[in-house]
């Protein structure tokens, strides 16, 4: 793999960590199976591209697609709490209303825009900080940029509001018998997952210099690859080193991406990268499964053995 694609599936790697991040609150802290992820990613996506278009600045336009989807994340929590309907079956029906919201936002199925009129279009072509041609300044930048929302979010999860969001995921119920209003920490929690896809997905448009009514298309299983993966490398460690290991696991599910479509050996093309995605999936599922299933078998191997020695040793 050249260091233009190591470079570039870094970049990508840091600005889809904000959605595996989004993806994380609902799909481990809240274990609420949202799949509104793959339409307000796309939303997020679509108000910024065309804010931009209309001459608003890149950081009011970002702001405003970040809150687009968490609008949207409001609504499928409205729709499980409120509503009863089920967490599954409410993020697939705001998935497929966003289709077509997101199609009326844009007017058309693709959008697009200048990238140096981006939020961070000014860094992309920097010719600051290369090394062998390639400019690095663009990803210190997203570093900075994912760092800040990171403390941010860690900050937030220690507050009372990000202590019962957490503490509604572990036992809903428990807290219900203390008077705590779970209704409105899921909608919170969903919410925010929500704009931070969102905003993934805002950056991501801006990246690319285009909008596309399918580009979320996918995005939870993504999300959930990086999830996987970081807590198949780091383990979980309380919400910091999770939620840094979630960022390292998108960067990582990148790299592994650009490395498999760039061996010559394996034959891939781009049109394979879902493919790749669920082979990732379903070993970072796997692998760990089976290593647990061999240690436990040891395990209890050894414990017989023990038993049988001490056994004899007492007759």
């Amino acid at each position: 793999m050249s260091l233009t694609s190591f470079n570039g599936a870094i970049e990508l790697g840091l600005i889809f960590a904000l959605m595996a991040l989004g993806v994380y609150i609902t799909y481990r802290i809240l274990d609420f199976p949202d799949l509104t992820v793959d339409g307000s990613f796309t939303t997020g996506a679509a108000i910024s591209v065309i804010m931009i278009g209309h001459g608003y600045p890149a950081l009011i336009a970002t702001l405003a697609g970040m809150a687009g989807g968490m609008i949207a994340g409001v609504c499928t929590g409205l729709l499980h709490t409120k509503g009863k309907i089920n967490g599954l079956l409410a993020g697939i029906l705001m998935m497929i209303a966003l289709y077509s919201i997101n199609l009326r936002i844009m007017d058309k199925p693709n959008v697009p825009v200048k990238v140096d009129e981006g939020l961070l279009g000014g860094f992309i072509r920097s010719d600051l900080l290369t090394a062998g041609g390639v400019s690095w300044i663009y990803a210190v930048v997203l570093s900075v940029v994912v760092a800040i929302i990171w403390l941010l979010l860690v900050a937030f999860f220690k507050t009372d509001m990000g202590l019962s969001l957490r503490a509604t995921g572990d036992n809903k119920r428990m807290i219900r018998s203390f008077g705590g209003n779970t209704d409105r920490t899921t909608i919170i929690g969903v919410s925010l997952s929500n704009g931070l896809v969102a905003l993934s997905g805002a950056l991501i448009a801006q990246d690319a210099g285009f909008a596309d009514n399918s580009m979320g298309i996918g995005m939870i299983v993504i999300g959930l690859a990086s999830v996987i993966i970081g807590e198949a490398i780091f383990g979980s460690r309380g919400v910091l080193g999770t939620t840094l290991a979630v960022i390292v696991g998108a960067v990582v599910y990148r790299v592994v991406i650009a490395a498999a479509l760039n061996a010559e050996w394996l034959n891939l093309e781009t049109s394979d990268l879902k493919l790749i995605t669920a082979v990732i999936v379903i070993i970072a599922l796997v692998v760990p499964t089976v290593s647990r299933s061999i240690k436990q078998k040891r395990q209890a191997r050894l414990r017989t053995a023990e038993l049988a020695r001490s056994g004899k040793g007492g007759l």
